[in-house]
This record gives C-alpha cells, sequence and structure tokens, in this order.
C-alpha cells in the first residue's frame, strides 16, 4: 500500500501564496501535502427570501475543498511509507453584488495526525490551516466596498467527511461545548490580526467583528466559549454575544424575519425555516411574508432554543465573523458603483447566495454548458481552465484564489461523494482510501493533474515548555500564594461579651424570704 512516486516533486501551476501562508504555521521541518478542489463561480439560489413583491438577489456560489494528508510508517513494514488525509474542510462561497458569505460547511479529521509525534504542546496544525485557509480565500475574493461575512454552526458529530474515522482509537471528538470553544479560537484570529495590522494595503477593512449565539443559553453562559482575550464584553470588544444578522441585511428594518435568516445546506435551522415558511399562505391576505407564529427576528432564535437541533442535551453554537469595509466618504452611502446600477435593477435586495432546498438526487444547480446561454458577461460563468482574472458585479475570481484543480459543480459533489463511500476505520484502509480519493480527482483533471498536490514543508519555530528545566525555582504570581492555614489553637476565637471579675454580694429582697413549714 505504498502510495505511488513523489510525495510531492510538481510545482503548482496556480498560485503559490496559500502554500506560503501554510508553511508559515505548520509545525518547522513538519512535511504535509495539500489537496485544494475548487469550482468556478456558478448562479445558484438566494439564500435569502426576498421581501414581498421584489426578485431575489442574483447569486454565485464557489465551491472549495481543502485537504492535507501526511506520510506514515507503514505497521507491517516501516521501511513502507504510507500517505493518508488527516484533515479536510469545505467552504462555500455565496456572492452577490453587495456582500461576500463565505460559509463553513463541513471540517472534520480522520484522527491519524497525532502518527506525526509531534512534541508535546505543539499547537494543533489542524486549528491553524482552518484558520488560514479561511483567511486567504476572504482576502483572494475581497471587493471595493463590498462587506465579508465568514459564518458557521458548530454542531458536534461524530464523522463528516470521513466515514469509518470514529472507529479508530486515535481520533477525539470533541463535545457540542468543545466543538464551539474550538472554533471561536480559530476564528479569533482572522480578527486578531486585523486589529493588531498597520498594513494600509487595499486588503485591509475598516473593521472586524465576531458574534456568537448559542440558542437556550443566556449571556453569560455563550461568553464562556469565546476566547480568553474576548470574554470580557465592552464597547471596543472584538466578539458579540448575538445575531448580526440585521446589520448585515441591506433592508429596512421592516422586512419580514424570514428575509433576515440564511437557509445554508445542512444547517440546523433549516428544517425550523421551511416549517415556519408553511405558515404563508398563497392568498392575497398572506402576502406581506410574514410568519404566524414568530413575529420577529429575535423571537426566531428564541423559539430555536425549544427545537430538537438545539435541546434534549443537543448544543449548537452560530458564529460570523463580519468584515466591514473602510468608509469611503467621497461615495456617499453607495455600497455599489454607479456602473452596477442598471445591471441590478431587475434583482430583489437580497445578501447571500446559497442552495435553497435542493434534494439530493437533483441534477447539479447549473453547468457551464447548460444554464448559461445569456448574452450578458455578468451572467456568463468563467471557464474553468482560464487562468485569467475574472471581476463581475456579482463576484471576483482570481487565479491565487482558485483550487489547484477546478471543476464543475457536477464533478465536485461526484468527487466528494466519492469520499462519503470510503473507510478510514485503520490505517491500512484511510491509506488506500486515500490513494484511491486522490488519484480519482488526478485522473479527471487533464492538465491541472500536474498541480493536484504540493508538498508544504513547516516553517514555524514552536517553543515547548518544559517543566523540568530551570534551577528547579518556581516563581508563582502573587495571587496564587496562599497562606498557610494556622492550627485550631493558634487561631483566634470569636469575641465574647465582657464579664467582671470582681465578687459581688447578692442581697436578696425581703419579700423572697420564706420560712420553712414546720412538721
Amino acid at each position: 500500500m505504498a502510495t505511488q512516486g513523489s510525495f510531492g516533486s510538481k510545482e503548482s501551476i496556480v498560485s503559490s501564496v496559500l502554500i506560503q501562508r501554510l508553511a508559515s504555521v505548520l509545525p518547522k521541518d513538519v512535511p504535509f501535502k495539500i489537496y485544494h478542489l475548487s469550482t468556478p463561480p456558478t448562479k445558484t439560489s438566494s439564500l435569502y427570501s426576498a421581501p414581498p413583491n421584489t426578485r431575489p438577489d442574483r447569486t454565485y456560489c464557489e465551491s472549495h475543498f481543502l485537504t492535507v494528508s501526511i506520510r506514515t510508517p507503514s505497521k507491517q513494514d516501516a521501511s513502507e511509507l504510507l500517505e493518508v488525509l488527516v484533515f479536510a474542510i469545505e467552504i462555500l462561497i455565496y456572492s452577490t453584488a453587495y456582500d461576500t458569505t463565505f460559509f463553513v460547511s463541513k471540517a472534520d479529521s480522520t484522527g491519524y495526525l497525532h502518527l506525526l509525534n509531534l512534541p508535546k504542546g505543539t499547537p494543533s496544525p489542524i486549528r491553524d490551516i482552518s484558520a488560514t485557509f479561511l483567511q486567504h480565500l476572504v482576502e483572494q475574493h475581497q471587493r471595493e466596498n463590498i462587506r465579508s461575512i465568514v459564518s458557521l454552526f458548530a454542531r458536534a458529530q461524530d464523522q463528516y467527511l470521513f466515514p469509518g474515522s470514529i472507529e479508530y482509537s486515535g481520533k477525539h471528538v470533541l463535545d457540542d461545548r468543545g466543538l464551539v470553544r474550538w472554533w471561536c479560537r480559530v476564528l479569533d484570529p482572522l480578527i486578531e490580526k486585523t486589529e493588531t495590522s498597520n498594513d494600509l494595503r487595499k486588503s485591509q477593512w475598516g473593521s472586524v467583528k465576531g458574534f456568537l449565539i448559542v440558542p437556550g443559553q443566556d449571556n453569560y453562559e455563550t461568553r464562556s466559549y469565546l476566547p480568553a482575550r474576548a470574554k470580557a464584553q465592552t464597547a471596543q470588544s472584538s466578539w458579540t454575544i448575538g445575531h448580526p444578522l440585521r446589520q448585515i441585511s441591506r433592508h429596512s428594518d421592516d422586512v419580514p424575519p424570514r428575509c433576515l435568516v440564511p437557509h445554508y445546506p445542512d444547517d440546523p435551522k433549516a428544517r425550523f425555516l421551511d416549517e415556519l415558511d408553511d405558515e404563508i399562505g398563497r392568498g392575497k391576505d398572506n402576502s406581506n411574508g410574514q410568519w404566524k407564529s414568530v413575529r420577529n427576528i429575535d423571537q426566531f432564535w428564541e423559539m430555536m432554543a425549544y427545537r430538537q437541533e438545539c435541546s434534549a442535551g443537543r448544543l449548537v453554537g452560530f458564529i460570523w465573523i463580519v468584515f466591514t469595509p473602510p468608509v469611503r466618504h467621497d461615495h456617499g452611502d453607495l455600497i455599489i458603483g454607479s456602473s452596477q446600477t442598471s445591471t441590478l435593477a431587475n434583482d430583489s435586495q437580497e445578501l447571500n447566495s446559497s442552495f435553497l432546498s435542493i434534494p439530493d438526487t437533483a441534477p447539479a444547480v447549473s453547468t457551464p454548458t447548460t444554464s448559461f446561454s445569456s448574452s450578458n458577461p455578468a451572467q456568463q460563468p468563467p471557464s474553468k481552465q482560464s487562468d485569467t482574472f475574472s471581476n463581475t458585479a456579482y463576484y471576483t475570481w482570481k487565479p491565487e484564489g482558485r483550487g489547484q484543480v477546478i471543476v464543475d459543480e457536477t464533478d465536485y459533489h461526484r468527487i466528494n461523494e466519492l469520499l462519503l463511500r470510503l473507510d478510514f476505520a485503520d490505517l491500512d484502509l484511510a491509506s488506500s482510501s486515500s490513494k484511491r480519493w486522490i488519484n480519482e480527482v488526478r485522473s479527471g483533471s487533464g492538465r491541472m493533474g500536474d498541480a493536484w498536490g504540493q508538498l508544504v514543508t513547516g516553517t514555524k519555530l514552536t517553543e515547548i515548555t518544559n517543566k523540568t528545566n530551570g534551577a528547579g525555582v518556581t516563581t508563582l504570581n502573587v495571587g496564587l500564594v496562599r497562606k498557610k492555614r494556622k492550627s485550631s489553637t493558634d487561631e483566634p476565637h470569636e469575641p465574647t461579651p465582657t464579664v467582671t471579675t470582681t465578687p459581688q454580694v447578692n442581697v436578696l429582697g425581703a419579700g423572697m424570704i420564706r420560712k420553712k413549714v414546720k412538721n
């Protein structure tokens, strides 16, 4: 089961920006291999319901799938090195003329990362890879005067992408609370790097803020999931307990709440949204788009706490990172350029794009050969073989922001379905499954196959704290020093009332003297 060929000798035909970023956060001299698959921006259904008497925004979806592998000795023959996938993350990028949303659809690990035997105390490479990949996509898809939003929900599950991996003893699954806390720590560097950066390049944002809401938990409980630096809630805090759905909407406050809540794939709140939408009739008296049982967005989140997905011992955290562009006073309040106004006149007022209740057995949302025959350049999908920069009123598609291999939606879903039919229960099975999946993508990628799989050797020096080193003198923080408790004989007694020690003579009243009765 040895991996055939060199672990990484081909130079990518795409930009090495992501590879350089990953090398800077991975442990020094530790090799990984990165596989990055993506699709061109493809027209899809709007994630948000349109206000009454309007049309949904024209929206495009760009799918990204990143996997990471390592090489480890075979149990049967230590000289034989096996390549095995250790982590995968899927990010769907929804673009409209008004904003760009990066939805973290799935992320999973196989548990075989521990076979690298990294020194104890080394930061998790998975966490650094996730944050770096997200940061890279946000920067490569940034558009002038357009807001970007990272969105995800944290819900614990045994296995999302690697079937059978839960049977491997090396895989440790976080519970719901641990997963919410983990994702907050993953996303916090996206905020912190912006706050501490003095770079005035075009890629910088006016502000970046995180939001967290956990249905069924109060603010005090929810705050415990935030990184230590963000737990103190102040006006300048980088994190807010709550949701940003009103702030990121370009509609007025009087639109129905259904126009503010996104409908993501495999979303814990999707079934609730569908049930609420069934309350809206088709008659003239029900044309205002209002739900009957839920009247506002805050009540929606209150009701979510009673849903099966968020109750009965389960917990779901909804997290957003909102990137707001700098205020440009010379453009007034316009979010988009005047040149886009005529193009967008027929579109509705919406935020993001996404898949809306597409059955698993349905054909792909759209394909470059059948769904885009319009003569309008903004409606034409970019060629997956094109290395040129594509920029429209609805999305930007830079070469640096694409995968090593670019496929259409049909092939993308077929490749992911293959991964979900493999087995990662033990090292041999995982290695065989990894090889099959990697080769399946390469075989259908044409000339892009040379770029499929890029070797990354970490350059980050990690300080490992060894408690046994030093002269044996431990200095404790003053707040940790506790005085030895005194013995009971030395402890002060409770105060007692003052007593007089001078002898006193008791004088009895005459009425109290009684003679003894004679017999």
